[in-house]
């Protein structure tokens, strides 16, 4: 349990990064994209942004679990095995709710794409992290 929580809490610090930096990387290369994050159907109340900071450890956690279920039937190098977690991850557990996302909720299919990838980097990152910490 404790490899478990460490690999995840590290993971997390380094998906927090990643996407504080994707955030400003979205502002400055796709002002257009950033712009739709204006729209009436999302909240706009600053009361819950620590929810968007608390996200990475949530989902780093959840994945850290996951890997110490899995791991064993994953094989090849250290690359492979990452790489193969995430897009495990992302077909699985993204793909169907991003699906659901563009279908009830009126945001663009760029949008949702944008979260989609985020999900398939993340997933490989954190496998990544996992696999070093926790083979």
């Amino acid at each position: 349990m404790k490899k478990i929580l460490i690999a995840g809490l590290t993971a997390g610090i380094v998906l927090l990064i990643l996407s504080v930096l994707g955030l400003y990387m979205t502002i400055w290369f796709f002002p257009g994209l950033a712009a739709q994050y204006f729209d009436p159907a999302f909240d706009t109340d600053s009361s819950r942004v620590m929810l968007f900071y608390i996200h990475p450890f949530v989902i780093s956690l959840a994945l850290s679990w996951f890997w110490a279920r899995f791991k064993g039937v994953l094989t090849g190098s250290f690359l492979t095995r990452g790489i193969e977690f995430g897009l495990i991850y992302s077909i699985v557990a993204a793909l169907p709710m991003m699906w659901l996302i563009y279908s009830a909720i009126n945001v663009s299919l760029l949008m949702v794409s944008t979260w989609f990838a985020l999900a398939v980097v993340q997933g490989v990152i954190a496998g990544l992290v996992f696999e070093k910490m926790n083979p």
